[in-house]
């Protein structure tokens, strides 16, 4: 489980609807992928309040991807394939990736014969600030370096981010 937790039905989901917005979500068509802006968003069964919470998630920036939508909710994958609903204005735009498999190196340049600047563990979440050809440069916290999209979820392995 990436950042997120179960939650029963009643009093506690509905408290947990009082979270303020954060920014919304880019309006294209899906797929496409996105990341949690709120420090607590709810993930429903349905795309509306009316269905019951099934995960509250506690992970800004975690990657999402955005399947369908239908007003101001969007159906969303998380890391782990868990599948549901959440309101539009607790996703953000910013392109963002979880690192997976085993301890992936981010090295100077998108080349695996550049030097190795910083080693990062699974779980860890960065933000994406361009991909090309297999490669995308990872900030995490205030460092950075260039990792193979292999090792990485919330970006597609030909896919481009300027």
């Amino acid at each position: 489980m990436w950042g997120r937790k179960r939650v029963k039905r009643g009093g506690l989901a509905l408290a947990l609807l009082s979270v303020a917005t954060v920014s919304e979500a880019a309006p294209r068509d899906p797929p496409y992928w996105a990341s949690i802006a709120a420090s607590a968003a709810m993930l429903r069964t349905g795309p509306s309040t009316s269905f019951p919470a099934t995960w509250r998630y506690i992970r800004p920036g975690l990657p999402v991807r955005i399947v369908q939508k239908r007003a101001d909710w969007r159906r969303i994958v998380d890391p782990d394939g868990a599948q549901g609903w959440m309101r539009s204005n607790l996703l953000s735009e910013r392109r963002t990736a979880l690192v997976v498999g085993g301890v992936q190196p981010l090295h100077a340049r998108p080349d695996a014969g550049s030097r190795v600047e910083w080693r990062v563990a699974p779980g860890v979440v960065g933000r994406i600030t361009r991909c090309a050809d297999g490669w995308c440069r990872l900030e995490v916290d205030r460092r950075s370096g260039y990792i193979e999209t292999r090792g990485l979820w919330g970006v597609a392995p030909d896919e481009r981010v300027d």
